[in-house]
């Protein structure tokens, strides 16, 4: 488990299929809030497959990083939902 506080971000996959990463994030770096234990991946679950268990981070992203000068108040954050296997180290 990679613990509360390391920086992370999203990776720029593309898979095809029922996927639980939002697109805005993806390859966007935030910080883990906290971690949320392990949970049954529901993009195998979606298509009634065994699922293997994933680690689910809460992770948070400053609107900065998300829509750049575009952000209306660029300190606010977003905390987003996100299994293990969509993150890297940043």
């Amino acid at each position: 488990m990679t613990p509360s506080g390391t920086k992370v971000r999203v990776k720029a996959m593309t898979p095809p299929g029922h996927i639980r990463a939002p697109f805005y994030l993806r390859g966007k770096t935030g910080e883990i809030e906290r971690v949320l234990g392990p949970f049954r991946n529901p993009e195998q679950l979606a298509y009634g497959l065994p699922a293997s268990q994933k680690i689910l981070y809460r992770v948070r992203f400053t609107m900065a990083e998300l829509w750049g000068d575009a952000a209306e108040n660029p300190a606010d954050t977003l905390d987003a939902e996100i299994y293990d296997h969509w993150l890297e180290e940043a």
